[in-house]
């Protein structure tokens, strides 16, 4: 339960207040209601709310609607919302630990981006304790493939094109193989295809199942090139002040819905496949050459990631390929 006293706290953000009876909290995340980590993060707020008899109640406010993706750490940081999902790549200027998620061919399978995220979560509690953000959970996405309006065999047959980019990785991602980053929001994908704005993007089936690429783009390419993920942060004053038994419940919460979303998220990765096939998309798998390109820009940002970074990257990269 709540401590009376803590139902006095109150959030003012776009004209929202606690009500007398109940905290309120407010959570905006990037996605829209059909993703699994929208879906998860309304079961968690509904766990929450059940096991503290509704003395904390958790608003999800889904598809960016309350605060644009780009700005969600901020408002968390700053207290403007409690707590927030955050595609993780999105921070890789805030500090290198965030790039870990984000490059590609490091970790391609979901075995091996379990362990990487087991590898890289010490550091990235540490960077957000200093940002006055808590990690909750993260929830996984399905292997990145590459989409497009033509079959793509080589780097040589998207050269020139424009890439969409979501991040300071995939930016960079972009340049190195010869085409131009464009920053494009997942709510914005399809338009920006219609209008010619991107030419090909690189981003899970999910996001493509769910934007119904087939209605602006023929091809997916399942490069497997790198398995992002969202987290869920809270802030650090706003996660104190509630009871001891309260924060229990929250993390416990949070823990079941993590272990539920890297569980969920396998199924979803052949579903949202089958899927793209079954509505005309040509589905394939990388040529030789194309992989062997792929792989070498996947070398060439690995080791940028650790010349520009510290010891603690280094510690990471050790702990993961043991």
């Amino acid at each position: 339960m709540l401590k009376k006293t803590l139902l006095t706290t109150s959030i003012v953000f776009g004209g929202f207040l606690s009500t007398v009876n109940a905290a309120q909290w407010h959570m905006p995340t990037p996605y829209g209601d059909a993703n699994l980590p929208t879906k998860l993060a309304y079961q968690f707020a509904e766990e929450v709310k059940q096991k503290t008899d509704g003395d904390l109640n958790i608003t999800v406010h889904s598809g960016a609607s309350l605060v644009k993706h780009t700005e969600i750490p901020r408002a968390v940081k700053t207290g403007q919302v409690q707590m927030g999902e955050i595609f993780i790549g999105i921070m890789g200027n805030t500090h290198p630990v965030f790039k870990h998620d984000n490059i590609p061919f490091l970790a391609t399978n979901f075995d091996d981006a379990e362990k990487l995220w087991q590898a890289a979560k010490p550091e990235m509690e540490k960077q957000l304790k200093k940002e006055g953000m808590k990690l909750l959970y993260t929830v996984a996405w399905p292997a990145q493939g590459l989409y497009t309006k033509k079959a793509i065999n080589s780097l040589a047959d998207i050269e020139g094109s424009r890439m969409r980019a979501y991040s300071p990785s995939t930016s960079r991602l972009a340049d190195l193989m010869d085409t131009t980053p464009t920053t494009i929001q997942v709510p914005e994908i399809p338009q920006a295809f219609s209008t010619g704005i991107i030419d090909a993007m690189i981003t899970s089936p999910t996001t493509g199942v769910n934007g119904q690429a087939w209605d602006y783009l023929s091809h997916y390419n399942d490069i497997q090139a790198w398995i992002p993920k969202n987290m869920v942060v809270v802030n650090m004053r706003s996660f104190k002040r509630l009871d001891k038994d309260v924060q229990k419940i929250i993390l416990a919460a949070a823990a079941n819905v993590e272990k539920q979303g890297w569980e969920q998220v396998r199924i979803n990765a052949k579903q949202d496949t089958d899927s793209l096939a079954a509505n005309g998309i040509a589905v394939s798998t990388p040529t030789a050459q194309l992989t062997g390109e792929f792989n070498k820009i996947g070398e060439t940002m690995t080791q940028e990631w650790i010349d520009e970074s510290g010891p603690a990257i280094k510690t990471l990269l050790e702990n993961y390929q043991q």
